[in-house]
């Protein structure tokens, strides 16, 4: 048996566990909160077509709310992954490299100043923003010779996003849209409907579907850019699709839940002890373990003080900035 097949057979078991633990904790997140439910109510919320006030609840409100936060949870995630691997920084993320700030800055303009855009404009203008805040972070980080340093690149992606971020509240001050703009930016996915995840999920669906093809490459890419080229890869156009394929992932996100650091910086770093280096198994991994985590971090926000809501991307920060100086203290030896 060849090392590939290999580390395959090994990777089933992990990926299959991880799934089944990502059930659980989708059935935990769709019977807790304000609304008293059971196991029961939710099978029969999704397998029948009952009536009543709790299947009404858990089919309108509850179900679409988790789907998003499945969604968004795995997009980070697999964003992250491919921003750590594409630029060998272990402290990239799509939060603190200028993508979500950038989406967030592109929000708050067509709020301003197209009133009547519909759900998919501002999706078109988050990934604007996001192409935008990137290659500020990037063109930055390579101003200097040597290419992307992780200092660098966490420098001048601080410096970008709170540029964005300035804009974004300048810009709803400016045309008294504040509340809107809170609405969208407030980092959770508090009134999700099902036709914002109709125009949503394709974009997302098509991103994890790419990274998933692109893996191999990415990982030949993540070892050196000597070595791709000695492999004979064709290393800006992988570049070209990779980028693309984060705008996308990190768009939508912002498009439907508004800012959430660090989802993007932990999951890869969870993820490797577990499958390695190579992204063929980290991509997949990561998708799911950001599903699971996004649940989790929802289910909390929801119980832990309810029937009032706690900010979602305050429990993510919680964790996040804690893990983000591990990651510093330790320069990424230990998770890489």
């Amino acid at each position: 048996m060849t090392n590939d097949k290999k580390r395959f057979v090994l990777f089933g078991p992990k990926l299959v566990i991880s799934f089944l633990v990502f059930l659980a904790m989708f059935a935990i997140a769709m019977v807790l909160g304000a609304a008293n439910t059971t196991l029961l109510d939710v099978w029969l919320a999704l397998t029948t077509q009952t009536v009543g006030e709790k299947m009404s609840v858990l089919r309108e409100i509850r179900l679409p709310r988790e789907v998003a936060a499945i969604f968004v949870g795995a997009a980070l995630s697999v964003a992250g992954a491919i921003m750590q691997g594409m630029t060998r920084n272990p402290l990239a993320d799509p939060g603190l490299l200028g993508l979500t700030a950038g989406a967030n800055a592109a929000l708050a303009v067509t709020i301003a100043l197209i009133p009547s855009a519909n759900y998919l404009d501002i999706m078109v203008a988050c990934f604007i923003g996001s192409a935008v805040g990137a290659v500020l972070v990037f063109g930055m980080g390579s101003l200097k010779k040597g290419g992307f340093s992780p200092l660098r690149l966490v420098l001048a992606g601080s410096a970008v996003s709170a540029f964005l971020y300035a804009i974004a509240e300048g810009v709803a001050l400016s045309f008294k849209i504040s509340k809107d703009v809170s609405m969208w930016t407030a980092g959770g996915v508090i009134g999700t409907s099902w036709s914002q995840l109709q125009i949503i999920i394709p974009f997302i669906t098509v991103g994890i579907i790419l990274a998933l093809f692109l893996s191999r490459q990415l990982t030949i890419l993540s070892l050196s850019e000597e070595v791709a080229v000695g492999l004979g890869q064709k290393t800006m156009l992988v570049k070209t699709v990779l980028f693309v394929v984060m705008i996308l992932l990190a768009g939508a996100a912002v498009a439907l839940v508004g800012n959430m650091a660090f989802i993007g910086l932990m999951i890869p770093h969870l993820v490797r002890p577990m499958v390695g280096t190579d992204y063929r198994y980290i991509i997949p991994m990561s998708a799911v373990t950001g599903a699971t985590f996004m649940l989790l971090a929802d289910t909390l926000g929801r119980t832990i003080h309810a029937p009032y809501e706690t900010p979602v991307a305050a429990l993510v920060a919680m964790l996040g900035l804690p893990f983000f100086l591990l990651i510093v203290r330790k320069r990424g030896k230990s998770f890489l």
